[in-house]
């Protein structure tokens, strides 16, 4: 890939003046075109040569309009990052739909941290997959992804550098390019698979020779321009779907909820102990937690009028006000209909020793998204592995994920539902909606079955919790998440 592109491309000064003015303005054209359509564009510039990275950003930031355009260079992880899962910082800057993020660098460090020692093989290995997944997941979901690696030759470069620090030019050369330098002289057959690997459906690496800088710059220009408006001039696939029939198996006799135990029942002296019992733990735990920087992410899912609020605020009251966020997922903002849908999810992720609950979650997309209609059948059964990826990198980063559906009969739900609308305080929890929904409840029972069985893991769990009876609900669950921090205390180093 890398020597097939060494062939010697130049331009001459006077080539270069006579194609770039036209260029930028068809440059800054397709940028005004693209804040009006459906897409964001994320654009990766990466390369073996950190001097032409430097000039090419600049060149885009120049020929563009920068207004428009986010430029994050992808370096050392910071303190904050790395209390997050590695990609947490490309959802954290993810474009929204009509704009540019400009990615500098990144996928190079994969590889650094790699051959230096300090990503071992089958974490790079692991690293590779989420990266593929995450770019697979944004393609289908709309997203332009476009990825140009600069490639000067290793000889190229030497002699450039040797030059340079001899002339005026010596202050752009430092120790990190010496470094690289040698690095990839023994690393290139490695390089070469890394661009493979990351070279998806949708978003293949395009390989620029960068030891002209004139070719470079027009080169590069061109292949944004090219991808910017062969986008706007046609809308890509959602990807494919199958029949809805295989995930709705008509003649199936029993889901995960029909093992579930409704009619268990807890006295109000036994409540009061054992609350207070595992209240207490739960305390304790999640000081270790916070000492020892185990974040924590408890997810909630259930029936409407389950209970998932008054299990939630069983744990909150154990904890200290510092050291967790509840936040409760409504339909998406106008805001976040710009990205895709975990994106908003991504960005809320606890740090070091903290919790994040969330009250309604990601989940939506296989449930109320994929019964309403909200989101096409490609969408919703794609979700599946996203999420499980997801969760995956959620876990391999250390974090404890426990997940929550809280189960209630449809007589129950009734009982509830009436019991709000004669309480003045809750009268406003009761919509149209709410009403219309139990008329699904047969299509509700088989996506939530799909869900529990396509995404529970033994470091992820989904916990199917008989709330018939809240005060046995709220009990259940502190005890799920009590034993959960234990075994994830014990697992750290």
């Amino acid at each position: 890939m890398l020597k097939a592109s060494e062939v010697g491309n130049t331009l001459s000064k006077a080539e270069f003046r006579a194609v770039v003015p036209q260029l930028r303005v068809d440059l800054v054209n397709a940028q005004y075109d693209l804040r009006a359509a459906d897409f964001g564009v994320l654009l990766f510039v990466a390369g073996d040569d950190r001097i032409a990275g430097n000039a090419v950003v600049n060149r885009i930031n120049e020929w563009m309009d920068a207004r428009f355009i986010r430029t994050h260079v992808l370096g050392p992880l910071t303190a904050e990052e790395s209390m997050r899962p590695r990609y947490w910082r490309l959802w954290r800057d993810m474009p929204a739909k009509g704009r540019i993020a400009l990615m500098a660098g990144g996928i190079l460090r994969l590889l650094h941290e790699n051959l230096t020692g300090d990503l071992p093989d089958h974490e790079y290995d692991r690293a590779i997959e989420h990266l593929e997944t995450l770019q697979e997941a944004l393609v289908a979901d709309g997203m332009l992804i476009i990825k140009i690696f600069l490639h000067t030759p290793t000889k190229v470069q030497r002699k450039r550098m040797r030059k340079a620090a001899s002339d005026d030019e010596g202050w752009r050369i430092d120790q990190r390019d010496w470094a690289m330098l040698e690095l990839l002289e023994d690393g290139e057959a490695k390089l070469e698979k890394l661009l493979r690997r990351t070279s998806v459906a949708g978003a293949p690496w395009v390989v620029v020779e960068a030891t002209d800088a004139r070719h470079r710059d027009v080169a590069v220009a061109r292949t944004i321009l090219n991808a910017i408006t062969a986008r706007l001039a046609g809308k890509p696939p959602l990807g494919p779907a199958v029949s809805d029939e295989l995930f709705s198996p008509g003649d199936r006799q029993a889901t995960v909820l029909d093992a579930v135990d409704l009619t268990r029942t807890t006295d109000r002296a036994t409540y009061a102990k054992d609350l207070n019992r595992l209240q207490r733990e739960l305390h304790g735990l999640a000081r270790q937690a916070r000492d020892r920087g185990l974040s924590s992410v408890l997810a909630f899912e259930g029936w409407d009028a389950a209970g998932k609020g008054g299990a939630i605020r069983r744990i909150t009251q154990a904890l200290e006000a510092g050291d967790y966020r509840v936040i409760s997922t409504a339909a998406p903002t106008e805001e976040e209909r710009k990205y895709h849908y975990l994106w908003r999810f991504w960005r809320d992720l606890p740090p070091a020793g903290r919790f994040v609950i969330y009250d309604r979650t990601w989940y939506g997309r296989v449930l109320v998204e994929r019964i309403e209609g909200f989101a096409e059948p490609a969408e919703w059964q794609r979700a599946y592995d996203e999420i499980n990826d997801f969760e995956d990198q959620l876990v391999e980063r250390g974090f404890y994920v426990a997940k929550f559906w809280l189960h209630i009969s449809a007589e129950e739900q009734l009982a509830r539902f009436q019991a709000r609308e004669n309480t003045p305080e809750k009268a406003h929890k009761i919509t149209e909606e709410d009403y219309r929904n139990r008329e699904k409840w047969g299509d509700y029972v088989e996506a939530i079955d799909q869900m529990v069985v396509r995404t529970s893991s033994s470091e992820a769990p989904w916990h199917v919790v008989g709330a018939n009876d809240k005060l046995t609900a709220r009990l259940e669950v502190l005890e799920h998440v009590t034993k959960g921090l234990r075994r994830a205390l014990r697992r750290l180093p």
